[in-house]
C-alpha cells in the first residue's frame, strides 16, 4: 500500500533531476516573483466587490472579516515582493522563496475556501453561484502563476477547488452540477497543461546542461578539457596577488602508442580513464584536473594547494607508480612531467602553458635520450651503475 500511495505521488510530483535542481529553482523563483506582484495585486482591488457582494445572512467575520484578512495577506505579499527583488539571486534564496511561496500561498487559498464555502451555506439560491465563479477565477489565476511549482499548484487545487465543487455537486441543482463539471473540466485541463510546461521546462535544463558538459568535458575520461582548463588560468592570473602563486603541470604519458598498437585502442582508452582517475585522486580538493588531448593530462593547483611546486611531479608520478590492470592485461605506466608557477615562468595564460611545455619535452627528449644510451651501451651503464 505504502508502495503504492509513493509511486502515485512521484507520478504526480515526480522529483527534479539532481543537476538542474537548483537552476529550475531559480527559474521558477523568477517567473513567480514577476507574475505574482500582479496576482497580488488584482486579488487585493477585487476585495471591495467581494465585500459589496457578500452575502447579508453570514456571520460579520465572514462578510467582512474574511475578506480584509485576505487583502491584508495581498497586500503583505505584494510589498514583500516590491522589497525583495532578489529572490532569485542564489538556489538558496530561490528555494527559500519557493517554500514561502508556498506556505503562503496555501494559507491564502485556506481562507477563500472557507469564505466562499460559508458564503455559499448561508447565500440566497439566485445568489449562490456568484461565490464559486469568484473562487473559480481567483484560484485558477492562482494555480496557473504556481505552474512551475507543482506542489503549490496542486495544493491549490485540493484546498481552493475541490471543497466547493464537492458542495456543487451534492447540491442537487442541475445548475450547481453544471458549475461544478466545468470546474473540474478547466482544473483538469490547467493541471494538464501545468505537467507538460514542468516536464519541458525539466527536459529543456536537462538538454542544456548536457550540452555544456560536453562543451567542458572530454568525454571519454569526464576530466574537464583544454578550454576549461584556460578559463581557469585566466580567472588565477586576474587575481593578480603575487604572493599566492599557483602551479600548473602538464603530464604526457611515454610510449602509449606502443601500448594502443599492441594491445588495441580499446585498452588504450581504458588506460586513459584509468589514469584521469589516478590523477584526479591525487590532486583531490587542490585543484583542477584535464585532459589537453591524445594521451596529454594538465593539473592546475590552486594557491592554497597542500602540493607544493617543487613536490608536485614527484606526488604526481607516485600516483602512477603501481601498475594498471586492464582487461586481463598489466600495464606499467611511466610519464613524463612538465611544471611552471605563477608568476615566475609566466604571467599570461599562454606564457604559463609554453613554459611547462618546455619543460615536458626537455624531460621526455631527456628521457628518450636516456633509453636510447641504455639499449646501445648496456654494459657502460652496468659498469657505471656497479
Amino acid at each position: 500500500m505504502q508502495s503504492a500511495i509513493r509511486q502515485f505521488l512521484q507520478r504526480l510530483i515526480p522529483p527534479i533531476p539532481e543537476a538542474v535542481r537548483d537552476e529550475f529553482a531559480i527559474l521558477s523563483a523568477t517567473r513567480l516573483q514577476s507574475q505574482s506582484r500582479a496576482l497580488f495585486l488584482a486579488m487585493f482591488l477585487t476585495i471591495p466587490f467581494v465585500l459589496y457582494a457578500s452575502s447579508a445572512g453570514s456571520a460579520l467575520w465572514i462578510r467582512y472579516g474574511m475578506p480584509l484578512a485576505m487583502a491584508s495577506c495581498c497586500l503583505i505579499g505584494y510589498i514583500s515582493l516590491i522589497k525583495d527583488r532578489n529572490a532569485s539571486g542564489s538556489p538558496e534564496l530561490a528555494h527559500k522563496f519557493i517554500a514561502e511561496a508556498t506556505f503562503f500561498s496555501a494559507t491564502i487559498c485556506v481562507l477563500v475556501s472557507i469564505w466562499c464555502v460559508l458564503s455559499w451555506v448561508h447565500a440566497p439560491a439566485d445568489m449562490r453561484l456568484f461565490y464559486p465563479f469568484t473562487l473559480a477565477m481567483g484560484s485558477l489565476t492562482t494555480i496557473y502563476t504556481l505552474a512551475t511549482i507543482r506542489l503549490a499548484a496542486i495544493l491549490n487545487i485540493i484546498i481552493g477547488i475541490m471543497p466547493i465543487t464537492i458542495i456543487l455537486l451534492l447540491s442537487g441543482d442541475p445548475v450547481g452540477w453544471s458549475a461544478a463539471a466545468s470546474l473540474i473540466m478547466v482544473t483538469t485541463f490547467l493541471f494538464r497543461l501545468i505537467t507538460q510546461q514542468n516536464d519541458q521546462s525539466i527536459r529543456l535544463l536537462v538538454l542544456q546542461h548536457e550540452m555544456r558538459e560536453l562543451a567542458h568535458t572530454d568525454p571519454l575520461t569526464g576530466l574537464f578539457n583544454r578550454r576549461v582548463l584556460a578559463e581557469h588560468l585566466e580567472r588565477q592570473i586576474a587575481v593578480e596577488d603575487h604572493k599566492r602563486a599557483f602551479t600548473v603541470a602538464l603530464i604526457d604519458l611515454d610510449a602509449f602508442k606502443p601500448i594502443n598498437d599492441q594491445f588495441g585502442h580499446a585498452v588504450g582508452d581504458q588506460l586513459l580513464v584509468e589514469v584521469a582517475s589516478r590523477l584526479q585522486r591525487a590532486c583531490s580538493d587542490n585543484g583542477i584536473v584535464a585532459r589537453m588531448g591524445g594521451d596529454e593530462f594538465a593539473i592546475l593547483l590552486s594557491p592554497d594547494s597542500t602540493i607544493s611546486s617543487s613536490a608536485c611531479a614527484d606526488h604526481i608520478l607516485a600516483a602512477l607508480v603501481p601498475p594498471c590492470i586492464v582487461q586481463d592485461h598489466v600495464i606499467r605506466i611511466q610519464a613524463s612531467i612538465g611544471i611552471a608557477s605563477w608568476p615566475r615562468d609566466g604571467s599570461t595564460a599562454n606564457s604559463l602553458l609554453e613554459a611547462a611545455d618546455q619543460q615536458l619535452y626537455a624531460v621526455k627528449n631527456y628521457t628518450t635520450a636516456t633509453n636510447v644510451f641504455v639499449a646501445k651501451h648496456p654494459k657502460k651503464l652496468r659498469s657505471t651503475t656497479g
